[in-house]
């Protein structure tokens, strides 16, 4: 089996930030996932579950309703991780061009009174929730966001180097 791409991603090398996790054609329309990670992999410990279940509500409930990318938005949903976010969008747009959108997002989360569609009837899990926290997360994240703009590593994967044969074969972990 091939190794699909987000495992050649550098995970000891990666920083929070905004990347290009992949690109396909659906349709004849060009699709992005981004990787919005928000926390630093196997360095800092996961986002708690239920801060990140909060965050998952408010920021899809932010990037829907935003009335100049509403119709670009396809998802937005966490990691199996908990260290970040993938977010969808139509679009060949790069990390840099969705900044902005992104920062507003996590700042958006600290005017939040409530989680949105949390209630039994809208949430599969309505009682894991945590706002206090996924403000907390949402601040820290916003604000290393604002003060690394001008860096190119929160918009660049670093690529894991991987051993290649005489033949073309990659080595890879096991």
């Amino acid at each position: 089996m091939d190794l699909i791409p987000s495992f050649s991603v550098d995970h000891t090398k990666i920083v929070p930030g905004i990347f290009i996790s992949r690109q396909d054609s659906v349709g004849g329309e060009i699709v992005t996932t981004y990787d919005v990670r928000v926390t630093r992999p196997n360095t800092e410990p996961a986002i708690d579950v239920a801060a990140m279940h909060s965050l998952e509500h408010i920021i899809a409930t932010f990037l829907r309703n935003d009335p100049d990318w509403k119709d670009e938005v396809i998802y937005w949903g966490p990691m199996g991780c908990l260290t970040g976010f993938y977010l969808i969008l139509k679009g060949g747009r790069k990390p840099q061009e969705i900044f902005d959108l992104l920062l507003r997002a996590f700042r958006s989360v600290a005017d939040s009174e409530d989680v949105p569609g949390a209630l039994p009837v809208n949430c599969g899990n309505c009682c894991m929730h945590n706002l206090e926290m996924a403000k907390w997360y949402a601040a820290r994240f916003a604000e290393y966001l604002a003060e690394n703009a001008g860096k190119p590593e929160i918009f660049e994967y670093p690529k894991a180097d991987r051993l290649v044969t005489e033949d073309g074969k990659q080595f890879f972990d096991s």
